[in-house]
């Protein structure tokens, strides 16, 4: 068993062993602050996607979007879209609250999402972008 806290969290992710300890972890790491972390989340983040872990994706998220706020919108609307057949009730909330707490800078990571190569990437960014406050800018 490894002591760096985002190892073990991977390791506890990996194999489901213990949920509750995954969960408290996740917690610990956010909590945290280390903004440092960041490349190595999205590194696990993108490992996940491709595993079809939808359960890390979901727990991941929440770090990454507490570490990073606003600024991994664009990095969690591309994880949204990797279709892995769960409903990412807890990822969406993610995107959702970091949408409305920062509404000018959601909007400029978003606006440019919109036109994104990749078709679910452009209609996720433009459902994220419904959560605006306000009424929608034409």
């Amino acid at each position: 068993m490894t002591t760096d806290p985002l190892n073990r969290l991977c390791e506890l992710l990996d194999s489901l062993d213990s949920v509750d300890e995954a969960i408290a972890l996740a917690d610990t790491v956010a909590a945290s602050g280390d903004r440092a972390l960041l490349p190595r989340l999205e590194a696990a983040m993108n490992r996940f996607l491709g595993e079809g872990n939808f359960y890390a994706r979901e727990m991941l998220g929440g770090v990454i979007a507490s570490l990073g706020g606003t600024g991994t919108l664009p990095l969690l609307l591309r994880a949204s879209a990797v279709d892995l057949g769960d409903d990412q009730d807890g990822l969406a909330t993610e995107i959702v609250d970091l949408v409305q707490s920062d509404p000018d800078g959601a909007r400029a990571l978003l606006e440019p999402l919109t036109k994104d190569p990749d078709p679910v990437v452009a209609e996720r960014a433009a459902w994220a972008l419904r959560f605006l406050p306000g009424p929608p800018r034409v």
